[in-house]
């Protein structure tokens, strides 16, 4: 199947915000990637280095397929392994997201979280090709990079916020209709090396099903590094990152965990009064 060949976006103010919830950090919304089908932005600073597996990078491209690169714009629509690529690229929903005709643009700009510089793009309220079509189950999720120099030069974290994922594929990845099947979206990052520990891919990703809201792997009950479902922060140490390959804690298990560990010290409580 043929996609729509459609201009590269071009880069604007952003006119209005877009509205958030869940995980997703309010802001970074200096700027709008125009409504467009596989575009990019130019390379746009990111406002401070980043030491990225020993490739420090002070710039990047935004990508309308829900992902960052370094190395040059990608217009792939369709994901590719994420752990097997040649890319520098971050990716917190490698997908067919399609602006052109419906959905909210993808915006991004600075702001800060946690009281540290940061670099954000959201995906909020975006569609899937074909967005000629009248779709109303929209995607929201986020990307920052936030400035870690308090610890050392180049250190930073990477952040995935999701607030709501209905749907994983656009047709040209042979979804059906609704966004559901085909070639599912990749969770994860790579520095392009192909080098042991420079590269992770998400539990879920390319599994249908496993990524969306219910999911075996959903990704606003999942967490890693933080409090708050939906919300996972990578540590970029040295040029280092360290990934748990199932970082999905769901918070009803530790509800569950912590219940029972509760009843464990009660009973023994009551073994010692007795």
């Amino acid at each position: 199947m043929l996609k729509k060949a459609l201009a590269t976006g071009i880069l604007t103010l952003s006119l209005c915000a877009p509205a958030f919830g869940g995980a997703i950090t309010a802001g970074f919304n200096d700027f709008t990637l125009n409504p467009n089908d596989d575009g990019s932005t130019g390379a746009v600073s990111i406002g401070f280095d980043v030491d990225f597996f020993g490739l420090v990078f002070s710039q990047l491209f935004v990508n309308n397929n829900a992902n960052i690169t370094f190395d040059s714009p990608l217009s792939t629509f369709t994901p590719f392994d994420l752990t097997s690529t040649g890319r520098q690229i971050i990716a917190p929903f490698f997908g067919d997201v399609d602006t052109s005709e419906n959905g909210s643009p993808v915006t991004y700009g600075y702001g800060s979280f946690d009281g540290m510089d940061a670099f954000g793009v959201n995906w909020v309220n975006v569609d899937y090709f074909s967005s000629s079509i009248t779709h109303t189950n929209f995607n929201s999720f986020q990307l920052l990079l936030v400035n870690r120099n308090d610890i050392a030069v180049g250190d930073f974290d990477i952040i995935f916020n999701y607030d709501s994922i209905l749907w994983e594929a656009g047709t040209a990845s042979d979804s059906d209709a609704n966004g559901l099947g085909g070639s599912s979206a990749r969770v994860g990052f790579s520095n392009g090396t192909g080098n042991a520990g420079t590269f992770f891919e998400l539990q879920g990703s390319a599994i249908n099903g496993a990524l969306l809201n219910g999911g075996a792997n959903s990704l606003i009950d999942g967490r890693l590094n933080s409090n708050m479902d939906g919300r996972y922060i990578f540590n970029a140490r040295n040029g280092d990152i360290t990934a748990e390959p199932n970082p999905v804690p769901e918070s009803g298990t530790m509800i569950l965990l912590a219940t029972g560990l509760l009843l464990i010290g009660s009973r023994k409580l009551l073994k010692r009064k007795a």
